[in-house]
This record gives C-alpha cells, structure tokens and sequence, in this order.
C-alpha cells in the first residue's frame, strides 16, 4: 500500500507589490531582486488574514464530504502561530466544521514543520488506511521594512490531504534528516519580525542539502539521474538554484538541462509569491505538479530545511493521472487577477498591528480576500468568520 499526497491547495491574499517598484524606492539595481535573489513579486498581508484563516481558505478549495468524514487529524504547521498555548489546527477544525473527534496539533521548527506533519501524517495512515489527514504549511514572513530580508518577505498557506492510495505522490519510506543546533535565523517571544544571518544561513542550507542528499544516495543506492526534478524549500528562489547546481555535475549535460528546466517550472509560483516560510516547500511542489510534463512513476526528490537548523531529504513518485487531480486553472486566474499595491500602500499595511493592551478590536467586515478571515478581538479571544 501506498501513502502520500492526494489533494493540494493553496491560498494568499490576492495584493502584491513588484520587487521592481521596491528596488526603485529602496535605491537598489532591480536585477538584484529580480536575478540575484530570484524574485519578481511579493504577497502582501493585511491585518485581516493570519495563518488560520489563511490555512481555512488554502483547504477550503480541496475539502469535500468525504474528506470530511475521513479526516482524523489536524497536523499544522506554523511559525507564526496566534497563540503561545492554544494549536493553530483547533480554529481551523472549527471553521471546516470538521469531526469533533480528531486530533488537532501544531508543529513548530521554522520552516520544516509542515514536513514533520507530513511525514508523520504518512506514518499514521499507514497504520490507519482508512483515514486521512489534513497537513497545514501557513505563515507569514517578516523582516522589516528597509531592511536586508524585506525582499524575502510573503506569506500564505499550502493545505496538502495525506491518504492511503495517493492521486498525487506517493511517499517513498526512506528519507534522511539532520539537526543541529544553529543561530542562523529565529524569532524572539517579544519580536514581530525575525532575526537571520542571511549570508550564514544559506551557508547551512547548502551544506545541509549536500549532506543529506548524499546521504539519501547511499541508503537508497539511487543516483541523481533516478530523479525527474528536485524541489526546494524556497525562501527566495536564487537559494534553490544555488543548491541544484551543487549537483548537477552528477549527471551529463541532457539531465543536467532536464533538471534546470524542472527547476524552473517549481519555482514559477514562489517567484510570484514570496516567501511562505513552512509551506515555501510545498508552493514549489505544486508550482511543479502544475507546470511539468512529468509522467507518472517519474521520482521527486524533495529537500525541506528549518533553519535553527533541521534538513531533510525524501521522494516520492508521481501517480497516474495526477494533473486530473490538481486545479491550474483556479492558480492561473488567480495570479493573473491578483491586484498591485503602491510600496506606499504595502507599507501601511505592513505597520498595521494588533493593539497591545486588553480593548477589543474590530476588523470591517468587508473583506474582500478570501471566504475566512480574521475579524479581531473580543474579551482578547480571537475571532474568526467566513463571508
């Protein structure tokens, strides 16, 4: 029996702003954005969706009746989560009117979690083939404004159905992990915005790819050329690109292009995007899914990393019929209907901020971007609504 992805969906909110039109007001040269760090848009989000209902929108486009009745878990995972107590995943089984007898969990490694909860949803079906799980990758990506990281900010949500008999991927069993204790990037309890090293950090990307891919070569006894595409976690698509040419002079000049031109197809929509933190990964894998040509049993290789750090490498094998169980058409209308902001406006509602002390606070409710949203806070309870 086979386990892996059946179902994935994704949502962000439909505003962003040109990386060209930053650079200019940032007295960058563009092609630094747009070559060197590999990006051409970024999602802006306002105070009206958070990780949750982010989450709710990306799995309201998969959900059906019967997946409702199957799903037997909630694996959510966020580095930006809305309570320091109280799962991410607790909301959203709420706002999907899902089952009251699930577990609801969320995960937390940087941007690894959302493949902890997938791998550990693949271990429960496999001892429970009759139900499936509801994996969450959600977050929202901040370094400030005028600052080193602003061009690697974004955010959304990937919600990914793992079952037993896969339409998607199947997840091959073997995969290689490594963890080490690294300040390479984090969050203090206190901080909106994030800390990183960003030069370090993606010293330890690659050097974290390298050692569990080779790792992954010798247990399996697979080669580079065994594998249709690799795909990335992409907090800027540049740092992908930097991590498959480490490898390509394992295979001749004709794979070596293969490969390059996968790359691309996986990097089309977090170009677009920016960067989603836990679910960058899984952005990358539909961007994939959607724009190969790819045929079933064709092999994906699938590099996650968290930075903190813990890496991870792993595959999975492409299933009959997959495109019939994927919609482009709904990722393609929505990238060409997205509205851009002025930076003006992105930064307006990037200084937007929750009230610190105990007042209530409404958010209208006019909003536009997607079925849930965020509608603030009564008796410092959040509270959540769909249109």
């Amino acid at each position: 029996m086979s386990v892996g992805i059946s179902k994935i969906g994704f949502f962000a909110p439909d505003e962003y702003i040109s990386l060209a039109e930053l650079a200019e007001q940032r007295g960058v040269e563009p092609g630094k954005y747009l070559i060197g760090i590999g990006q051409e848009r970024q999602a802006v989000i306002p105070l009206s969706q958070d990780v949750v209902s982010m989450a709710a929108n990306a799995a309201k486009t998969i959900l059906d009746d019967e997946d409702r009745s199957s799903i037997d878990m909630i694996l959510f995972g966020t580095e930006t989560g809305v309570d320091n107590s109280k799962s991410a995943a607790i909301y959203l089984q709420q706002l999907l009117h899902l089952n009251s007898n699930i577990r609801t969990v969320e995960l937390k490694q940087a941007c690894y979690g959302a493949t902890a909860g997938l791998l550990l949803a693949k271990d429960y079906v496999t001892l429970h083939p009759d139900k499936k799980v509801l994996v969450i990758g959600a977050d929202i990506a901040r370094y400030g404004l005028n600052t080193a990281g602003e061009v690697t900010q974004g955010g959304g949500a990937i919600a990914m159905i793992v079952s037993a008999n896969p339409q998607i991927l199947a997840i091959e069993d073997q995969t290689v992990h490594l963890s080490e204790d690294i300040m390479d990037f984090w969050r203090p309890l206190d901080r909106r915005e994030a800390i990183v090293d960003g030069k370090y950090s993606t010293e330890v990307y690659l050097r974290f790819f390298q050692t569990v891919f080779e790792e992954y070569k010798t247990k399996t006894s697979l080669k580079l050329n065994d594998f249709g595409a690799l795909v990335f976690h992409l907090p800027f698509t540049k740092m992908g690109l930097k991590a498959l040419k480490l490898v390509l002079n394992q295979v001749d000049e004709e794979n070596q292009e293969k490969l390059l031109s996968e790359f691309e197809n996986s990097r089309r929509y977090n170009r677009q995007v920016g960067n989603l933190y836990t679910g960058s990964l899984y952005l990358s894998l539909l961007s994939l899914l959607d724009n190969t040509k790819l045929s079933e049993g064709a092999r994906i290789g699938l590099f996650s990393y968290g930075s903190g750090a813990e890496g991870e490498f792993y595959s999975g094998l492409l299933q009959k019929n997959y495109k019939n169980h994927l919609n482009i058409a709904r990722m393609t209308e929505w990238l060409e209907q997205r509205k851009k902001i002025s930076i003006a406006q992105y930064e307006e509602v990037f200084n937007q901020a929750l009230p610190k002390g105990e007042e209530d606070f409404n958010i209208e409710s006019n909003v536009k971007k997607g079925q849930f949203y965020f509608a603030g806070l009564k008796d410092q309870k959040r509270i959540y609504r769909a249109k």
